[in-house]
């Protein structure tokens, strides 16, 4: 009988069994969907050779086709704040590294930056230096971004000031602390309102509250901010720094880590601005060995949804230098894994999807998900398994039991998102794939078909199973 037990035991883990009521119309706690939810950062150095490569454009149209909007993009990082506009520029930057894998630790950029960027698709966001300390070059830039784009959407005057040394220029040798930073985007904001318009995006902070910054940046200068940026990494690559890919993919923890910026998109929503996690991905200096994974896709797709029930506008997942960047959606002549749980996420909320609810308690490895129309109507439910499969061992099920739906009988279609494990690599030719055999050439072309498979419908309710670091898209 103990014997008997144990297998029952494991039978159970290997298959849990939930049952879950699809509420009719948006439950309390969901949150209305920006059609441009997900959205990308391209480091400022290489913004141009972004341009050149053949996914870029491709990649981006591919998201806007699934949401009938366009990502928007924030041209921005590090590197903004060692750029210098020089007008008389012919090339778009100007820069020497000692190695095509390197950052410029100084850079110059003229014109056509402006020109390269006035052909997105999308909302675009410049990000200018500040750091530096010359709001004359800075306001030159802004002017003609302005002058050159009809897309801009706002302006970033510094990139993570919380990470400036008390030696930067900028701070005027007083030191350098939040309250200082407060004080010189308010005078920088106001002095250039006049020219650029109310266009900033204020904060841009990776580890300092944004609130403190609404609340007392003052009235003048809270005018001029037309959105407010948090930057946002769940773990970090840096110095040698471990990564840990069960934790980065777990949908509790998930849950746990998003929740600290509510109160920063509730006092943004207060003042009247869009709060946007405007640089993230899942872990800094480039990602380190978890963000290529398809593990890191799966975690894209949850803490986009997580992101967007707390408050959050919109998140715009970094690129960094092409060639050295773990977390990249697409490269040279390449797409990663990661781009996939972007396309399946973007399948999910659609060209009609207006709010999102999250279904489950938030504390297990199994995350459920309905997106409703804008006349409250459930329209697709989303199940992503979170348990971690690395390749060995039994492969864990989940089952879903869904009832309460508005059809009692018959057949509903599903598309699954699925690969060998979640270390899987398309990089390193592992099979990632969307409804069976669904892929992306190295222009980020799709390729193979995208197939659906049935679910029945009995009783006004249906189940459907997702194995261990899998996901589910069921349309009602």
């Amino acid at each position: 009988m103990a014997r008997l037990a144990v297998i029952l035991a494991g039978l159970l883990y290997l298959c849990e069994v939930n049952a879950i009521a699809v509420p009719s119309t948006p439950p309390s706690g969901a949150a209305s969907v920006d059609p441009s939810l997900v959205s990308v950062s391209i480091e400022f150095f290489a913004f141009p050779g972004y341009t050149q490569l053949s996914g870029t454009n491709t990649c981006l149209a591919n998201l806007a086709s699934l949401r009938g909007a366009p990502p928007a993009v924030r041209i921005g990082g590090t590197t903004q704040d060692r750029a210098t506009y020089d007008p008389n520029l012919a090339s778009a930057v100007n820069y020497t590294v000692a190695s095509p894998a390197d950052a410029p630790s100084s850079l110059t950029y003229g014109p056509s930056f402006f020109t390269l960027a006035s052909q997105l698709k999308g909302d675009v966001t410049i990000g200018l230096n500040r750091q530096l300390n010359n709001q004359n070059n800075s306001l030159s830039a802004g002017s003609r971004a302005k002058q050159s784009m009809r897309n801009l959407f706002a302006i970033e005057l510094g990139n993570e000031p919380d990470l400036y040394p008390s030696s930067s220029p900028i701070a005027s040798g007083k030191g350098w602390s939040q309250s200082a930073d407060i004080s010189t985007e308010g005078s920088w904001f106001t002095a250039m309102a006049p020219t650029l318009g109310n266009i900033f995006q204020g904060a841009v902070y990776l580890s300092w509250n944004t609130r403190n910054l609404v609340t007392s940046i003052g009235s003048a200068a809270l005018k001029t901010i037309k959105t407010i940026s948090r930057h946002s990494y769940p773990q970090s690559a840096c110095g040698g720094s471990s990564t840990n890919l069960p934790n980065l993919m777990g949908h509790a923890g998930i849950v746990s880590y998003v929740n600290q910026y509510k109160a920063e998109a509730t006092a943004a929503h207060s003042a009247g601005k869009k709060f946007f996690l405007g640089e993230t991905n899942s872990a800094t200096c480039g990602g380190g060995g978890i963000s290529p994974t398809f593990g890191a896709g799966l975690w894209v797709i949850d803490y986009v949804l997580q992101s967007a029930l707390i408050g959050t506008d919109r998140l715009y997942f970094h690129h960094g230098t092409i060639g050295n960047c773990a977390y990249c959606w697409w490269g040279q002549n390449a797409v990663y894994s990661p781009y996939y749980g972007a396309v399946f996420v973007s399948d999910f909320l659609g060209i009609d999807g207006a709010r999102v609810a999250m279904l489950d308690n938030g504390t297990s490895d199994l995350a459920v998900y309905a997106v409703y129309s804008s006349s409250n109507t459930p329209l697709r439910l989303l199940v992503l398994n979170s348990e971690y499969f690395d390749g060995t061992g039994t492969r864990g099920t989940a089952s879903v039991s869904f009832t309460g739906l508005s059809t009692s009988s018959g057949t509903k279609q599903a598309k699954r998102l699925t690969a060998p494990n979640a270390t899987s690599r398309v990089d390193q030719g592992a099979a990632v794939t969307i409804g069976g055999s669904g892929t992306f050439g190295t222009n980020c072309v799709k390729t193979g078909s995208e197939n659906t498979e049935p679910v029945a419908v009995s009783g006004n309710a249906l189940t459907v199973s997702v194995r261990a670091s899998e996901a589910l898209i069921v349309y009602l």
